[in-house]
């Protein structure tokens, strides 16, 4: 089967890309401060709720209402990722490696990226390989051997770097 790049502005997160993304996030059934400088995250790594209010150390949640609000939020955040890349054609599997790093860097990160810059050039490979240019927590680099502070970061780079170039 030939293998086609999709406009980015007919794409959805697929079911397996959100399962994956929702598994990488975790879930917390109350609000957290995942790495250092981070802010209060909830559910599956929610930063705020669907009407904008940020979450708050204390705030509760119950796993059903985790799943509806990072649904709530991914469909906010793949209008706002198409929006980013207008004539753009993506694989699915490349709209759900994006899409996961929207959820994890938002979608601001991913506006003034070098990934967007390289995909509005048609420069799929190297937009690829520009997902490692994200390694930093709060300053610190997460690539760091050893590191036990933000490995976790490093880690779902460099697994969105090989499914993205096993795409290519």
């Amino acid at each position: 089967m030939l293998k086609q790049r999709i406009a980015v502005a007919a794409l959805t997160m697929s079911a397996a890309g959100f399962a994956t993304w929702q598994a990488s996030e975790g879930f917390t059934d109350r609000a957290v401060i995942p790495t250092k400088g981070d802010v209060p995250t909830i559910g599956h790594g929610s930063t705020k709720y669907e009407d904008g209010r940020p979450v708050r150390m204390g705030d509760r949640i119950t796993r059903e209402r985790a799943e509806v609000l990072a649904r709530n939020l991914m469909t906010q955040d793949e209008k706002r990722f198409a929006a980013s890349l207008p004539g753009v054609k993506l694989y699915q599997t490349e709209f759900d490696v994006y899409m996961d790093f929207v959820g994890q860097f938002g979608i601001g990160n991913w506006r003034g990226s070098s990934m967007r810059k390289r995909l509005m050039a048609g420069e799929y490979s190297g937009a690829c390989n520009a997902l490692l240019l994200y390694k930093y927590s709060a300053g610190y680099d997460c690539s760091t051997p050893g590191n036990k502070r933000c490995g976790g970061v490093w880690k779902r780079q460099l697994e969105r770097n090989h499914k993205c170039m096993e795409a290519q």
